[in-house]
């Protein structure tokens, strides 16, 4: 294949001003800080409102569009902030009626992280577009596009924009090989243009598009295709920046960037440099800086609620290693995550090693949700519970799910020892589908309108629960009043926050000198010269370690482990205890489902017996050795 010459930006004259004239093909900016930017830096863990004061302002501000909702937000709204998804969406669509709103949609799996039923699929759209969406931003997390079919119909057949994504990966830190090479990228472009897609995006969501990689790619799709082409990429490598540069000089026509405060790291570019950047060329934004840096002003006041979540083990702002494990940024984080709550942060370079030889056996399938947190659960489970490299002696729901294909078709066939192993005595047989997955799934809705009668109040209460069961059932009881919102999942104010500083201030100094008398405390990690120190202190200001979500019936959470109990193995929630007391269960018996990084996880009886007592309920949290059910041995 010939590539051109890389040549440079067409030249004009230099104006700074806002009025000043319009370039000749000026660069489209969409902004994603309301969305990718705090998922990929805090958690997801933005509220509504910190986004309120400067929504408006973002209005103003000349975007193509702004990501608003979808990826993460749904889930992590009710599950942990206990706010409405559906009420953001509103809230923010009055504050900026001027820019398209646009949302990352995940195929057949919406916002979630398993292929839904059809009719799922077609109530969640429609309520997303009564409830102002404008853009959707389509991707499969296998590049399987049947998995669009559903979705595109109720977009397309409400006037909206469909947004076919590509998702970007690799086998080796550079383009090609192969697997991943041109060839294939241009295969799957010719898809979506067969498919009917309105626009194109390159979706490249760990950082591994080299610079001069996303110019060659731009090049040969803008011989193949007018649709025009959107690049969205994180900084996690630290290419980002100069990946959009270089896809600019290409023709790429619209990029993804995020507004200071929330760019950089494993989040996007900063939009303020590229804005300048392209001053006085025939690419120039027509965006005025000076709005732009309002906005970044405004969004600092907010930022110290968000420190906390930072989970980045690292202190450098870029690591090139992520060409090699090819991590995205919201799966670290859930990685971190799980092994400091396990207390095993030491194994992450194990992981790392792991990880490439996991998604090998998976099928060398993309790292994107949700098949980024299938590969990276099961390598954790892995790298925990093996007694040999490559046992897989703990496989987790999703995985035997992809194994039997409602997933979608896998990049290159899945290593068979696996896949068998996965497939013993799966529910749905142990012959793999070949068809689109939302062919074969039943219907939903009808049964979670009957299941949930008493709770949702309206069809949007509906699709929450349809997503997300257990958690939406959580949180519809906060919002009807029917339980008290738990402390930790209510806003910090920046009052807390600078009670937080004030101690940290005092553990530097020496002057937190006082025992804890039962009351409550915190531990601090305070960072002096590079060195981190855990200081305990006793804080007036905290609520005492909140016990709703470890409400264990009878005895303490740690038992004495006995022949039979069933311990948890992870962190986690648990979703269903499938016996009840007084059942009789036999070895190697599903008895209880536990949800951890969003995963699912079976824990099966170890002995023949009847279980005695149940210590938690369902969407009880269970840290790592609780004992969760009682089962006492048959004699």
């Amino acid at each position: 294949m010939n590539y051109d010459k890389h040549g440079v930006l067409e030249m004009s004259k230099l104006e700074f001003g806002p009025d000043r004239s319009k370039a000749t093909n000026p660069i489209k900016i969409n902004d994603v800080s309301l969305r990718d930017g705090h998922q990929s830096l805090f958690a997801t863990r933005g509220r509504t409102e910190d986004m309120l004061p400067v929504a408006e302002m973002i209005d103003d501000a000349g975007y193509n569009a702004v990501e608003t909702w979808g990826g993460a937000t749904f889930d992590t709204m009710h599950r942990f902030l206990a706010e409405d998804p559906w009420e953001r969406l509103r809230t923010l669509k009055k504050h900026m009626p001027k820019t398209p709103f646009s949302m990352l949609l995940r195929g057949q799996n919406v916002v979630g992280y398993r292929n839904y039923a059809d009719d799922v699929v077609i109530a969640f759209i429609q309520r997303a577009i009564d409830n102002g969406m404008d853009i959707f931003r389509c991707f499969d997390a296998l590049n399987d596009y049947r998995n669009f079919e559903t979705a595109a119909k109720v977009i397309k057949d409400n006037g909206k924009h469909f947004q076919g994504v590509v998702c970007y990966t690799l086998n080796q830190p550079r383009l090609g090989g192969d697997v991943y090479n041109m060839e294939y990228y241009l295969n799957k472009v010719n898809e979506l243009v067969e498919f009917g897609v309105d626009s194109i995006c390159i979706k490249d969501m760990a950082g591994l598009i080299a610079p001069y990689d996303i110019y060659n790619l731009v090049r040969e799709i803008k011989k193949v295709t007018d649709i025009p082409l959107n690049l969205h990429t994180h900084f996690t490598s630290g290419m980002g920046d100069l990946a959009i540069f270089k896809a600019i000089e290409a023709g790429v026509d619209i990029v993804d960037t995020c507004i200071g405060p929330y760019a950089y790291r494993t989040s996007h570019a900063a939009v303020e440099p590229i804005i300048m950047s392209l001053l006085g060329t025939n690419r120039d934004s027509g965006m005025d800086i000076n709005r732009i840096t309002a906005i970044a002003d405004e969004m600092e006041k907010y930022i110290p609620k968000y420190r906390h979540l930072d989970n980045n083990p690292k202190y450098a702002t870029t690591d090139i290693n992520v060409l090699l494990h090819q991590t995205p940024g919201g799966m670290l984080s859930n990685l971190v995550n799980q092994l400091k709550a396990m207390d095993a942060l030491d194994k992450l370079p194990e992981v790392f090693r792991l990880l490439p030889k996991v998604r090998k056996d998976l099928g060398n399938i993309p790292l994107v949700t949700p098949t980024s947190q299938i590969v990276g659960v099961q390598t954790v489970n892995n790298v925990l519970f093996d007694s040999y490299e490559g046992e897989y002696a703990k496989i987790t729901k999703e995985v035997k799910d992809l194994c039997f294909g409602l997933y979608g078709k896998t990049t290159l066939p899945i290593n068979p020892k696996v896949q068998a192993k996965a497939l013993k005595d799966y529910p749905r047989g142990e012959q793999p589908i070949t068809e689109r997955p939302g062919a074969i799934l039943e219907p939903e809705m009808d049964k979670v309108k009957a299941d949930f009668a008493n709770l949702a109040k309206d069809i949007d209460d509906e699709v929450l629960c349809a997503l997300y069961p257990v958690t939406g059932k959580r949180f519809l009881k906060w919002k009807y009043g029917l339980e008290e919102v738990p402390t930790e999942f209510k806003a910090k104010t920046m009052a807390q926050v600078e009670k937080e500083e004030e101690l940290i201030r005092k553990a530097l100094s020496g002057d937190l000198t006082a025992k804890s008398k039962g009351g409550a405390t915190r531990e601090l990690e305070v960072k002096v010269d590079g060195e981190v120190f855990t200081v305990e202190i006793n804080d007036p200001n905290a609520a005492a370690a909140p016990q709703r979500l470890r409400r264990a019936k009878g005895g303490g959470t740690k038992d004495i482990e006995a022949e039979g109990n069933i311990t948890a193995p992870i962190p986690g929630m648990i979703v269903e205890n499938k016996k009840k007391v007084g059942d009789k269960v036999v070895i190697g018996e599903t008895v209880v489902v536990l949800e951890a990084m969003k995963m699912m996880n079976n824990l099966d009886a170890a002995v023949n017996g009847t279980v005695t007592e149940i210590k938690f309920d369902q969407g009880d949290s269970v840290i790592k050795g609780d004992v969760v059910m009682v089962i006492e041995p048959l004699e």
